[in-house]
């Protein structure tokens, strides 16, 4: 397994909808299998493959639950099926994010707290499962980047503001950019 590198916002292909995953094959598995890798050397939740520089439609997520889903997995071609998103503004301490390709970055936002998941492992078998809390919105964070769109594209105005401005002053928003982890600093402080 090989840890990869992490695409940085401004990279093309975290912009644009996802290609189907067409063949399961060994390839997709060691990509799954690198994936996995790379997660746990970022110290995170989950990973979608445009993160790693890879337009198809799968993520990973590794993240313990009481929803009666394993607690580590793959899904390919996932399907979303969501509860309605409340219209309440987010709680600043209770519902913030960050993302692996918006290194450092942590705002509040809104999502929905309950999640159905239906696509396929990296075999072709079926996979379907709940989420809920924390693990819903785990699920919808690694489900937005297969279309395009990072959870800053989803942010309220007022942080929205500021995370424009902290991608400014990093000076990401171009191609090329990407962060290697257990090689570079962590982020997040883990």
């Amino acid at each position: 397994m090989t840890v990869l590198p992490i695409t940085i916002w401004g990279e093309p292909v975290l912009h644009r909808r996802a290609a189907e995953v067409e063949v399961f094959d060994d390839e997709l598995r060691t990509l799954i299998a690198d994936m996995f890798e790379t997660n746990d050397a970022a110290n995170g939740v989950g990973l979608a493959a445009p993160q790693v520089g890879v337009g198809k439609r799968l993520f990973i997520y590794k993240y313990e639950n009481d929803d009666g889903a394993p607690p580590a997995g793959a899904v390919v071609n996932p399907v979303l099926t969501l509860t309605k998103i409340s219209g309440a503004l987010p709680d600043p301490d209770e519902e913030v994010e960050g993302c692996l390709s918006f290194p450092g970055g942590q705002y509040p936002l809104k999502r929905a707290e309950w999640a159905r998941v239906q696509g396929f492992d990296g075999y072709g078998q079926p996979v379907d499962f709940e989420a809920t809390d924390w693990f819903a919105r785990v699920i919808q964070h690694e489900y937005d980047h297969l279309d395009g769109k990072l959870y800053i594209n989803r942010l309220i105005d007022r942080y929205a503001r500021k995370a424009k401005k902290q991608a400014r002053n990093s000076g990401w928003g171009v191609p090329g950019l990407t962060w290697m982890p257990g090689v570079d600093p962590d982020p997040f402080g883990h």
